[in-house]
């Protein structure tokens, strides 16, 4: 079995590894490719996967290149993990939004359409890379906006799953508060990439008992601590929202936090400079604890636990992924792009129902799936007024004078990455 990591030399690529050396028996690969522009830090990131391999004692070859056609070429599997435009552009989408009163963020708001506005031509041009040399191969994304982006690769007739982390984390998080093993919890996990939420938690599968009313009684002080939302409103909610909601449910607040203290994007260039030097010592031969606070909890074992699905039908009978709505909400499009539980095998990924989603929450998937598709829209053909409708239709921007002084900023600061300017 052949994969391909597109974005092989980030910093988050030993994370993926490790999984890969662990899970041996779930995805037994063979060959895995690292494909990366970054040839330095693809040598880093290579040397030390290669030694997380042979100190686990996995067999499979590791290969690194820049050539992405050589890359992906005979790969069952294609990863996606990109960031075009790399650490600087991330740090000005957290930035120039803050100008103009809104959230500065990389996949939400008006950061988040500026990274989708970069990303989806270039995502594109890869998947038609490996569909010529590979039609049959998986796409698994884990670009982010990873809606939008997963969207656009489904929508040109791409094999298509969209990947994120946060729904096996709060699984992980859950099962530990109850004293069970992540196997035994099924969330009923609804909503957009980055915008979800838990609306029960099930002990044994789809059909098991929801203990979330449980865990919001004894553990509800140390769920809100980690959401970062007061316990008063997550116990009225009812449900656990992803932290991400955090940007709409207090936006205000979290504006005047970014104003006042250095930016994440500045938090992680630090930490990927520590962790590629760490990544160059030739006595380093496992993933560093430093590499935890970076993100991407339990990347690689939703990666694995997809890949193996897709591959061989061997992977969990139901996990989190991005795909097609169809019919699962029905307040949406069916070529909505929605993440959901669903069952995942060789034929792709098949949403299991939803049970009715409240108001409260129908209204705001509702009117970030009007900015998707708006988003998509000037992704894929460009022009300064299909940002700005974009940005207007955003809960996290919505006024005409916003969002005229962020196309404007956002134009200015991603002028290289954007052919139409």
């Amino acid at each position: 079995m052949k994969l391909a990591v597109v974005g092989g030399g980030s910093t988050y690529t030993p994370e993926l590894i490790d999984g890969f050396a662990r899970l041996r028996d779930t995805l037994p690969i063979t060959e895995l490719v690292l494909v990366d522009p970054a040839a330095d830090r693809l040598e880093l990131v290579g040397g030390l996967a290669r030694r997380i391999f042979a100190k686990q004692g996995h067999d499979g070859r590791i290969v690194t290149t820049s050539d992405v056609d050589a890359g992906v070429e005979g790969a069952d599997a294609v990863l996606l993990q990109l960031r075009v435009g790399g650490q600087a552009a991330r740090l000005q989408d957290e930035t120039w939004p803050l100008e103009c009163g809104c959230v500065g963020q990389e996949t939400t708001g008006a950061g988040g359409l500026a990274k989708a506005l970069r990303t989806v031509p270039v995502v594109l041009d890869i998947a038609e890379r490996v569909r010529r040399t590979n039609p049959d191969a998986w796409i698994i994304d884990f670009t982010n906006p990873v809606g939008i982006v997963t969207r656009a690769l489904l929508q040109a007739g791409h094999k298509a799953v969209g990947l994120c982390n946060v729904a096996i984390g709060f699984q992980r998080k859950f099962a530990k508060l109850l004293g069970v093993s992540p196997a035994e919890i099924h969330l009923d996990h609804v909503g957009l990439n980055h915008l979800t939420w838990e609306t029960a938690v099930r002990l044994g599968g789809p059909e098991g008992e929801n203990v979330l009313p449980r865990l919001l009684a004894e553990h509800g002080d140390a769920i809100a601590d980690d959401l970062r939302m007061p316990r008063p409103i997550v116990d009225r909610l009812g449900v656990v929202p992803s932290y991400y909601l955090r940007y709409f449910y207090a936006h205000d607040e979290v504006v005047r936090e970014l104003g006042t203290k250095p930016s994440r994007a500045a938090e992680v260039a630090a930490m990927e400079k520590e962790l590629l030097a760490m990544y160059g010592d030739p006595a380093l031969d496992e993933k560093p604890a430093l590499l935890a606070r970076r993100g991407g909890a339990f990347y690689s074992e939703a990666a694995v636990d997809l890949a193996a699905s897709l591959l061989g039908g061997t992977g969990s009978p139901y996990q989190v992924v991005n795909t097609y709505n169809n019919g699962t909400l029905p307040f949406l499009a069916d070529d909505a792009v929605i993440e959901v539980q669903a069952t995942v095998g060789p034929q792709g990924a098949s949403p299991l129902p939803v049970a009715e989603v409240d108001p409260l929450y129908a209204g705001l998937i509702a009117n970030v799936t009007a900015y998707e598709d708006l988003a998509l829209e000037a992704a894929l053909r460009g022009g300064r007024d299909r940002v700005f409708k974009a940005l207007l239709a955003h809960p996290l921007v919505g006024q005409f004078a916003y969002a005229e002084g962020l196309t404007d900023r956002l134009i200015a600061h991603n002028r290289e990455h954007l052919a139409w300017a």
